[in-house]
């Protein structure tokens, strides 16, 4: 009975298309292979060797716009532009008829209105992307290595407020990650909690 019950599981967890394994640190990020927003298609294997940055982003949300309105993500994006070995990608996985969602004719112009500089754009309005790699919030930041493993995931900074104030005087855990990456040391604090809206899948 025990064995049939583990069967059906099997079966079920295939053919349901449900990802078992949860992203861990220090291990190889999901798996991917999605298109951005100009046709650019983006992958583990074309992205080995770079350091990759995901930001899971919703411009509608205010914790969000504390970031874009005071050009603090801007900033950050802008500074790693220079770098070859920094790639950052920024998603959007809000649903059709949700909070955030944008079709594609008004996402160039949402960029351009903020003046975000991502190096890559995703629109996941599916959740394929987000639920692969178990995105929550937005913000939510994920960092992979480049070798390929995920380095950091969490929040981007240590002050879970929508206040622009709060930002100088926080800690900016990607930006600790990032640094550290490209001087070769280890992440230090490489788990933290996110903070901001539920992404709305």
């Amino acid at each position: 009975m025990k064995t049939k019950i583990l069967s059906l599981l099997f079966f079920f967890l295939i053919f349901s298309n449900v990802v078992v394994a949860a992203p861990l640190l220090n291990s190889p990020a999901p798996k991917f292979s999605i298109t951005d927003i100009n046709g650019v298609e983006i992958s583990n294997s074309n992205l080995k060797g770079k350091i990759v940055v995901l930001e899971w982003t919703n411009y509608e949300c205010p914790f969000v716009k504390k970031h874009y309105n005071s050009e603090n993500m801007q900033k950050l994006q802008t500074a790693y532009k220079k770098d070859d070995n920094v790639i950052w990608i920024s998603v959007n996985s809000s649903a059709q008829g949700k909070q955030g969602f944008l079709n594609p004719k008004e996402v160039n112009s949402e960029i351009e209105k903020r003046k975000a500089m991502p190096d890559h754009f995703i629109l996941d309005d599916k959740g394929e992307l987000g639920k692969l790699f178990e995105a929550k919030t937005t913000p939510h930041m994920f960092v992979i290595d480049q070798n390929g493993l995920l380095a950091y995931m969490g929040a981007i900074d240590s002050v879970s407020s929508t206040k622009s104030a709060d930002i100088e005087g926080a800690t900016n855990y990607v930006k600790n990650a990032v640094d550290s990456l490209l001087l070769g040391k280890e992440v230090e604090e490489a788990l933290t909690s996110p903070y901001g809206c539920s992404v709305k899948y």
